[in-house]
Parts: C-alpha cells; sequence; structure tokens
C-alpha cells in the first residue's frame, strides 16, 4: 500500500485492508469525512471535490488494478468512499437518514442488482471500479427520495 500513492488513495488510507467486509469499512470511512467536510465546504464546492475524488478513483484504482493483477480488488475501496460521501450530501443531515442510506448503499453494493451487474461485468479498469459504485449511489438517493416523497 505503501509503495505508490495510487495505492494508499486506492485501499483508503489502510481502510481496504480490513480482514472482515473492506467494503463496509471503507464506507464507513465516508461519515467521518463528510462530517468534517462539510463544516468547511458548501454543497458546490462539496460537489466539486466529489467529481476531482472520482477522477482521482479513476487513476488510482487503474494503477493498482494493474499492479495487483485484479481489475476490482476487494480491498480498494475508494469507489465505496467517493460514492458514499457523494449520497450524504443529498441525504438529509440526520442519523436516521445517514443510516438508512448506508444500509441500501452497501446491499445495492452487495447484491449489484440490474444494471449495476451489467456495468460491472462489462466496464473494466479504474472506470469500470468507479462507476458501478456511482450506480449504487443513484439507486440508493432513488429511493431514498421516494421513501420521502411517499412515506414520510
Amino acid at each position: 500500500m505503501r509503495s505508490h500513492p495510487a495505492h494508499f488513495i486506492a485501499f483508503g488510507g489502510g481502510a481496504g485492508l480490513s480482514p472482515v467486509a473492506p467494503g463496509t469499512v471503507g464506507t464507513l470511512v465516508a461519515f467521518p469525512l463528510f462530517w468534517i467536510l462539510a463544516l468547511f465546504l458548501d454543497p458546490v464546492e462539496f460537489l466539486l471535490l466529489i467529481v476531482a475524488l472520482f477522477i482521482i478513483g479513476i487513476w488510482a484504482c487503474s494503477v493498482t488494478g494493474k499492479a495487483l493483477g485484479n481489475h476490482d480488488h476487494g480491498g480498494m475501496v475508494w469507489d465505496e468512499i467517493t460514492a458514499f460521501l457523494l449520497i450524504l450530501l443529498f441525504t438529509p443531515h440526520d442519523l436516521r437518514w445517514q443510516a438508512s442510506a448506508f444500509l441500501l448503499f452497501r446491499l445495492f453494493d452487495i447484491i449489484k442488482p440490474p444494471p449495476i451487474r451489467y456495468y460491472d461485468r462489462t466496464l473494466r479498469g479504474g472506470f469500470g471500479v468507479m462507476f458501478d459504485d456511482l450506480l449504487a449511489a443513484f439507486l440508493t438517493l432513488l429511493c431514498l427520495a421516494a421513501w420521502k416523497a411517499f412515506v414520510i
């Protein structure tokens, strides 16, 4: 992980080295990052940061995937961190909403319903790693919006 900056980034600063559920641990890393960054960035600045993190993730996951010989190694969690930051940006700042977002995102990221599964199997390299989590984020936000519109 320390042999190249891309590896450090792709492994979420070490979160992806968790022996149990590295994707879940990576997603949890997004919580404190969000809470701290939200104090200093307005929503537009935060969104621009997420775009930058996505682009950095394409590079980091591509370099790391090639080095490991596995384009989507389970320890690469930058995709979860970045996608969940996006979700938190558009989720009400209430722990119940954020916890629900966490559970939904992990569910979509793990079971990979269509169209996530299609793109996960079709796209390779850093973009593929990052894109399927972006789709999981979109489905999560869609469910939360429907829940807010029709249930609450």
